[in-house]
């Protein structure tokens, strides 16, 4: 009887743990779900050429608000332009001429 009685209380005394020592696991494993869903949400996309550092790739972007933006990235790059649909002037030469489909194309011949 002794003997069951003293190992029960030795186990009593090796759970004197911090309580808070599961936290940090639980932050490593929401940093590994966040990395996973942005990689499953960049192939899904078909986005994998963003994380590809010899690519180019150029997206447009339209805000609720009707501001137009144009991301390119080139190899390590990214350059964000803003569309105005201010009119401009200045010189240079004809290069082409425009033509819109009845399906919304747009094709370009050069002259």
């Amino acid at each position: 009887m002794r003997y069951l009685n003293r190992h029960r209380y030795s186990r009593i005394g090796e759970h004197n743990e911090d309580p808070l020592a599961g936290v940090a696991n639980l932050f490593d494993a929401s940093i590994v779900f966040i990395v996973a869903m942005m990689l499953a949400l960049f192939s899904a996309w078909n986005m994998m050429d963003l994380l590809d550092p010899n690519s180019e790739v150029t997206i447009a972007k339209k805000s609720a608000d009707g501001h137009v933006e144009v991301l390119t990235k080139k190899g390590s790059e990214i350059k964000v332009s803003k569309v105005s649909d201010k009119p401009l002037s200045g010189s240079g030469k004809r290069l082409g001429t425009a033509y819109q489909l009845p399906d919304g194309k747009v094709i370009y011949v050069p002259e």
